[in-house]
């Protein structure tokens, strides 16, 4: 057998396994020491650990993030996915993430307007007045929880302000989200199926009510402009405007989560590096790219092989998906010296967490903002802020985050 199709059970990658969400990094070194590409019986997928390659496959055009603007499931090899999840499927296969040109390409453009760097400049003071704000109260609660408190309600403000989300309905966005995020975990489990669908059409039904709303009384926000372009000629359906607005709540704020969570675990973990942090504030843009390579919330992204590839001699052919392992790349001593070091101050720093090529995270500005807000403010209104409570991970592997963090001042 040539090393490269190695089974990947041969290496300890589980998924699956508490103890491997916790610590996923040993076995990515396994990995990558074993070759280039693995096949992953449990989920039929072929992984791709190193970070040349999962760098230069994001942006290879022979691979998708859908297959069905080439061919049918049938002609594709593929299972229809069961007609009770349609509902999901709908909402997820219209959004810019998991479409191909050109409906990508149309629907990105419109949508790239709200995240200009000049549209990101103008948000700068309302993301810093909420994090100021969300960390006041935090502080004069003397800690908390993380996550409830600051990491979680800082990026869905910003996003439901984007979209003109009133903030007397934003309490079922995060559980909305949560839900439908569960169907990206590998090989989901019946009840998370029909929460995500219960999730895909409660958040579809509000938001075909708020753009009924919006065309009435057009505002400032981002679901008005789509309608306008809409109405210019660009053309939108109301399904891609639901898909839309519900991927940039699902993007714009899972990541940016965890990334808080996670960093803050890490830097907790590196007292070393914190108090250098602390000691100087103007380390936080290299610390939140490296805190962000160092410890990635998505730790996987899949694609389907449209056209037949090779990777180091092996043919993974038409019909297969590829994982492209993202936290192993982040990893690579290949790309970064030192890969398992945490070091603040690291200047160069090609990390993949934000994706590459055409599927390239539209909201990477928006995310380093809302990031640089929430940590500045912490280091600056907390600087003695310590654990109270060893954290556990949420059981999600590819979306991989702390179920809380519990800190004290």
């Amino acid at each position: 057998m040539h090393p490269s199709t190695r089974s990947a059970a041969d290496a300890p990658f589980d998924p699956w396994s508490p103890a491997f969400v916790a610590d996923p990094y040993p076995a990515y070194a396994t990995l990558r020491a074993a070759g280039r590409v693995h096949y992953f019986e449990p989920t039929d997928q072929w992984l791709v650990p190193h970070h040349a390659d999962v760098s230069a496959l994001l942006r290879d055009r022979r691979l998708g993030r859908t297959y069905l603007h080439r061919f049918t499931h049938e002609e594709f090899g593929r299972t229809p996915p069961p007609a009770e999840h349609e509902p999901f499927h709908t909402l997820n296969g219209q959004g810019l993430l998991d479409l191909e040109a050109p409906d990508h390409t149309r629907i990105r453009r419109l949508v790239s307007k709200a995240f200009t760097p000049r549209t990101v400049e103008q948000l700068v003071p309302t993301v810093r007045r909420l994090a100021a704000e969300l960390v006041d109260s935090f502080v004069e609660a003397g800690g908390g929880d993380l996550l409830t408190a600051v990491a979680e309600p800082l990026p869905v403000a910003v996003i439901a302000e984007m979209l003109g989300i009133p903030e007397s309905d934003r309490a079922p966005l995060r559980p909305w989200s949560a839900a439908i995020c569960g169907m990206f975990e590998l090989n989901p489990s019946d009840d998370t199926a029909r929460a995500a669908v219960r999730a895909s059409l409660d958040f579809s039904a509000y938001l075909r009510e708020l753009i009924k709303e919006r065309r009435k009384n057009p505002g400032s926000d981002l679901i008005s402009a789509l309608i306008a372009a809409h109405d210019e000629g660009e053309r939108l359906s109301e399904q891609e405007m639901i898909s839309t607005c519900v991927l940039l709540l699902n993007a714009g704020h899972e990541a940016t989560v965890n990334t808080t969570v996670n960093g803050w675990w890490t830097l907790l973990r590196h007292p070393g590096q914190l108090a250098a942090l602390r000691a100087d504030h103007g380390l936080l843009p290299t610390a939140i790219e490296e805190l962000m390579r160092y410890d990635t919330p998505l730790q996987m992204f899949e694609r389907w092989v449209l056209d037949d590839i090779e990777i180091d001699g092996t043919v993974i052919p038409r019909g297969s998906e590829v994982a492209l392992l993202f936290g192993s790349a982040n990893r690579d001593p290949a790309r970064f010296p030192a890969p398992d070091t945490l070091d603040l101050a690291r200047r160069e720093n090609p990390h993949v967490t934000f994706g590459a090529g055409i599927h390239f995270c539209l909201g990477a500005p928006l995310a380093r903002v809302e990031l640089a807000a929430s940590f500045g403010e912490l280091l600056r209104r907390a600087p003695d802020l310590r654990l109270a409570a060893e954290p556990e991970w949420n059981p999600g592997y590819v979306i991989r985050g702390l179920k809380e963090l519990r800190v004290e001042l």
